[in-house]
């Protein structure tokens, strides 16, 4: 059983161990998705979570910039005002260049960049990725661990499911479940 201390705003945690092993049931029951049969998850000051699932998916014929607009028009943004700070977020992941191609043209990579910054659009307190890289190339891969760390910056808590040595070492504290064992500094 693993007691792990409180996850402050601002950082990454990091779940590993092998396919199997418990990392999206964690992810689940942090969600509030599912129920822990035993223990518990406390959170404290979180009204809002975000998950960024592994395969990520979006309206194929939406534009990316609409991806990322979305969440700003449900908060009461007017549409232009929605478009310009979807726009300012999408460039900070590098993403200015395709904001009006569709979203069925678009990488993988530039995909989870995409969902990641419509997550950062939601200002979630906690944000949960099941693994970001698992289906990348490398030059994606750190991009996207990059943009973790955005999102971490602005102080949401991001825990992130992965089998990704380069993920972990982007992390502040990994949880090994495989081995019930909590390090910082993303080595396991």
């Amino acid at each position: 059983m693993i007691c792990a201390p409180p996850l402050p705003p601002g950082t990454i945690t990091g779940i590993c161990g092998p396919s199997g092993c418990g990392k999206s049931t964690l992810l689940t029951l942090i969600a509030g998705w599912e129920h822990p049969r035993r223990g518990m998850i406390v959170k404290v000051g979180v009204s809002s979570i975000v998950w960024v699932f592994q395969n990520p998916h979006g309206v194929a014929r939406r534009t990316a910039l609409d991806h990322v607009a979305f969440p700003l028009v449900a908060q009461g943004y007017g549409r232009r005002a929605a478009s310009a700070t979807a726009l300012e977020i999408m460039e900070r992941f590098g993403l200015g260049e395709i904001a009006d191609r569709p979203f069925s043209t678009i990488s993988g990579g530039e995909a989870q960049r995409l969902l990641l910054a419509r997550a950062l659009a939601v200002n979630p307190d906690v944000l949960l990725v099941d693994e970001p890289t698992a289906q990348l190339d490398r030059q994606s891969a750190v991009a996207v661990n990059a943009n973790l760390g955005q999102v971490a910056s602005t102080g949401a808590i991001v825990i992130v499911a992965t089998h990704d040595p380069a993920t972990q070492a982007a992390c502040d504290t990994i949880i090994d479940l495989a081995a019930d064992l909590i390090s910082a500094g993303g080595q396991s």
